[in-house]
Parts: structure tokens; sequence; C-alpha cells
């Protein structure tokens, strides 16, 4: 027990993302500083002000699903399913491993920022052109965020708490929390969560580019995603998933477990600010830091390393630096920062739980990945982000940010696990 709390670590983690298909293949692309970005190839761009984005790469749906399976899944359902899959292997908890565990105890919180939205944008076209009677009878389950937990429970007879968080592009990290919550309270004991997201669509990158959202440095798309530059002006939508499996400590060294790190603690907040600004002191960021602290039972100087949310947005990028130095005073000038977003792009409701896995590879590997495409400095982004080179540190404990349009504002705690 730790403040009253069952302790909770990481035994399984999965992903797939622009800069590879697994964990390993990411982190790998990290460490060489790889931009994830691209000219658009799922459709068309050419009209549109960005016509670049950090899409997957070498994925075929059809090396996971058969065409029936593959045509009742939305792409961010396909996604997850996949990352599912790769990290119950990672936990130990694979198809024929599973004979001792208690699936009524193993809940399933995974979901997406905006769901299917390929599958809206397909319908909408049969709706236009052939009328109400042609709509698929798959339309609305293919297209609820939720779907993707459902199919997780059905496939593996998972019976805990199933449902999933949508808080925009805190939705990753969200849902991770609740799954720590429930387990710290006794609800469970296993828990499956994370996000996903496949929103490179037509109406994807158009809705981000009339909110003015998206980088339009088209010439050059693999420099575009700059957070903390000068120059950025925008950030770069991405997509892929990310799925960690968290359990209860005592129940994963039961089964023998490898254990990747604890996670110790979550904070929340809400910006009650704009819709789509961050609070331009980064008030409620700052609050949902200090109450991840808190949760955590952690002094500002214990923390070696801060995954930020740093989208590479002109306003988002100085109100969360003002939010780390409100926090951590002094110490925030000796911790390590970074964004690897600046390499996989925006991944919307993964993104959180993309970047928790970096921030547990970087915990277990003692390097910070690095913040690339770094040019001209900005005075109001003046602390270290870990420019371009990534760098060697002991990190025993890393912090990861994750901030959503409507103000929701997610901040998770990860602490190195002896041996």
């Amino acid at each position: 027990m730790r403040n009253g709390t069952r302790r909770v670590v990481v035994t399984g983690m999965g992903a797939l993302t622009p800069l590879g298909n697994s964990p390993a293949a990411m982190w790998e692309a990290m460490m060489r500083g790889t931009s994830g970005a691209a000219p658009i190839t799922y459709f068309d761009a050419s009209e549109f002000a960005t016509r670049f984005a950090c899409e997957l790469k070498g994925y075929n749906a059809l090396d996971y699903f058969n065409r029936r399976e593959a045509r009742r899944l939305d792409r961010f359902a396909q996604y997850a399913l996949v990352a599912v899959e790769q990290a119950l292997a990672d936990a130990g908890l694979d198809s024929g491993n599973m004979t001792q565990l208690d699936r009524d105890r193993v809940g399933v919180i995974v979901g997406s920022g905006i769901g299917g939205i390929q599958v809206f944008n397909t319908q909408a076209n049969v709706m236009r052109d052939s009328g109400p009677r042609r709509i698929s009878p798959f339309f609305i389950p293919m297209l609820i965020p939720d779907i993707v937990s459902g199919h997780i429970s059905i496939k593996h007879k998972f019976r805990g708490p199933n449902y999933c968080v949508v808080s925009a592009c805190a939705t990753g990290s969200n849902n991770i929390g609740d799954v720590l919550m429930l387990i710290q309270r006794g609800t469970i004991d296993v828990g499956v969560c994370g996000g996903s997201e496949a929103a490179i669509s037509e109406m994807g990158i158009g809705g981000f580019n009339a909110l003015k959202a998206l980088s339009t440095r088209n010439d050059s798309p693999e420099a575009a995603s700059r957070p903390f530059d000068r120059t950025r002006d925008g950030f770069v939508l991405g997509e892929g998933a990310g799925i960690m499996v968290i359990e209860e400590m005592e129940h994963a060294r039961a089964r023998n477990a490898r254990i990747h790190a604890e996670i110790i603690g979550i904070g929340m907040s809400g910006d009650a600010n704009h819709v789509t600004a961050p609070h331009p002191e980064g008030e409620g960021a700052a609050l949902a830091m200090s109450n991840l602290l808190l949760d955590a039972n952690l002094r500002p100087e214990e923390v070696d390393y801060l995954n930020m949310h740093g989208t590479a947005t002109p306003l988002g990028d100085i109100a969360e630096t003002k939010a780390v130095k409100h926090v951590f005073k002094e110490h925030a000038r000796r911790m390590h920062l970074s964004s690897t977003k600046s390499m996989t792009g925006h991944l919307l409701g993964a993104a959180g739980a993309v970047e928790a896995i970096a921030t547990v590879m970087a915990v277990k590997n003692n390097r910070v990945p690095p913040t690339i495409n770094f040019r001209h400095a900005d005075p109001e982004c003046d602390l270290n982000y870990t420019f371009n080179t990534p760098q060697d540190r002991i990190i025993n404990v890393a912090l990861s940010n994750a901030f959503g349009f409507g103000g929701h504002n997610t901040s998770l705690a990860f602490r190195k696990y002896p041996g």
C-alpha cells in the first residue's frame, strides 16, 4: 500500500505511430530524431491549406484483419485493436497465458478524441448520393469512440468496467488515469487503457485548417512540427494508437510479469478559459501538474524529465512553459523537457497514451527524446527542451502532459521500478 492506495505498474505497451508500428520501433526512430511528416497519400489534398501529415507507414489492415472485419472497423478502431494485441503480448497476457486471470477484474478503458471520422465521411457521401436507405447498418457502431473498448472486452472476455473517456487531446491520458484510479481503489486488478485516432481525412484536415491550427509549411513537411521554435506555425496532424496494460503491483509480481515502470499519480484540471485556446498564463496546466505532484507525493525537485504537450502552436507552447515555471520554480531549469510531437505529429486522442509510452521508455533507458526542428530561439520559451539531439540522463521520475480543446488538462507521473 502507498498513501492508502494499491501500487500500480506498467506491464504491457503497444503502439502504432508515424515513426514505427511498435513501441520499440517508435523509440528507435525518436533516438534518431526522425520526423514522421510527409505529403498526404490518403486523399487528394491539393486544394487544402495543409497538404501533409504524419501518416502510419507500412500499415495494411489485411495483415491483421480479414476483409469482412476490416470493412466493419474504422481505422481508429483497427489501430487500437492491433496495439492492444501488442500490449497484451508484452504483458505476458496473450491468449495462451490468461487461464489464471480473473476476467471479472480486468477493465478496459480505451477511447478516441474524434472517433470514426473516416466512416462519417464515407456514409455522408452515401447519404448525399444514394439516400438514407443506403446508409450502412454498421455506420453508428463504427463511428462511436467507445466501440474500441467494447471490441476489446468482447474478444478477450474482460468483464470489468468497460467505457472510454473523451477529452479531446487529453483522451489517452485520461483513460490511463481512470484505470490507475480503479486499480488503486481495488475495483479491478488489471486494466487495458489508452487512445487511438485516425483523423487524417478531408474533414479532419479541412476542419483543423478552418481553425488555423495546422502548420502550412508545405514546402518542408518534415520540418513543420517545431515546438518552442520562434517560427512555429501550428501542429502537424498525426494518427495511430497507444495502449498500456497496467496492473496492481502484487498482482503483477505474483505472475512474474516484467514491469516497465510504476505509475504513481495523475493530476487533472480545467482551464475554464476558452473552447480552443489555452489559458494565456498556463493556469490550468499548472494546476494539473500541481495536483499531480500532490497525488504522487512528489517534490518538484524529484522530477527529472517532462514530456510536454508541446504542440508547436504559437500560444500553447508559451502557456505550457509558463505553467512549468510556475510549478517547478528554479528546478524548471534543471529538468529536461521535450516534445515528441516534433517527431510523431499530434495524434489527438492517442497523443497522451503514445507520449506516456515514450515517457516510460525514457525512464527505462535513461535517455531523453529530443525536440527536433529547432532553429530559432523564442525568448518566451527559454527552458531546456532537449533540442535536436537525445540526451543521456538518469531518469527516476518522469511526467507526461496532455491538454485538450475545451480546457481539459491531464498529467501522469511514472517512476523507475527497481530491477
